[in-house]
Parts: C-alpha cells; sequence; structure tokens
C-alpha cells in the first residue's frame, strides 16, 4: 500500500498541514504502507523543510528513512519498514 499526500491547498495554514500529516503518518503506520509520497511542492523550500522537521521530531523511530526524489524537488518519500505481527 502506497498512500500520498498533496500539501498545496493548504500550504499557508500550519495547523492544517500538522493535523494532515499527523493524519497520514497514522494511516501508514495503521495500514502498514509501504511508503507515503508527501507533496509540499517546489516553492522556496519552507515549507519542504518544515515537513522534514516534523518528520523528525514527531515520528523518528516510526520510519525507516525519508528519501527526497532526486528528479522531482517537491516531492518526498517516507519509507517504512513494519515489524512482524
Amino acid at each position: 500500500m502506497k498512500l500520498k499526500l498533496d500539501l498545496h491547498n493548504i500550504f499557508s495554514n500550519t495547523s492544517a498541514i500538522d493535523a494532515a500529516l499527523r493524519g497520514v503518518m497514522a494511516e501508514a503506520i495503521d495500514k502498514r504502507a509501504e511508503y507515503v509520497e508527501i507533496i509540499p511542492g517546489k516553492g522556496s523550500g519552507q515549507l519542504k523543510k518544515s515537513v522534514l522537521r516534523f518528520l523528525e521530531k514527531n515520528y523518528k523511530n516510526r520510519y525507516h528513512r525519508i528519501e527526497k526524489d532526486d528528479q522531482n524537488f517537491g516531492r518526498i518519500f517516507v519509507h517504512f519498514r513494519h515489524p512482524p505481527r
């Protein structure tokens, strides 16, 4: 399972961004997703930095690794390695 979160519509609302990130990460953990694709968009890079800080601060021990797409600056992949049930 792969999940996707596009932040283009809520880029200026910090609380909505936090809620969306918490929601998609909770869903990924519950449904044992392979990865989550987060699209902060290209812009100045501030939203991307904010997303990376949020993930590092709140979910560091829940994901396996973060991949920044080298082909598209406006995409982040959060990969999971779930423990066996």
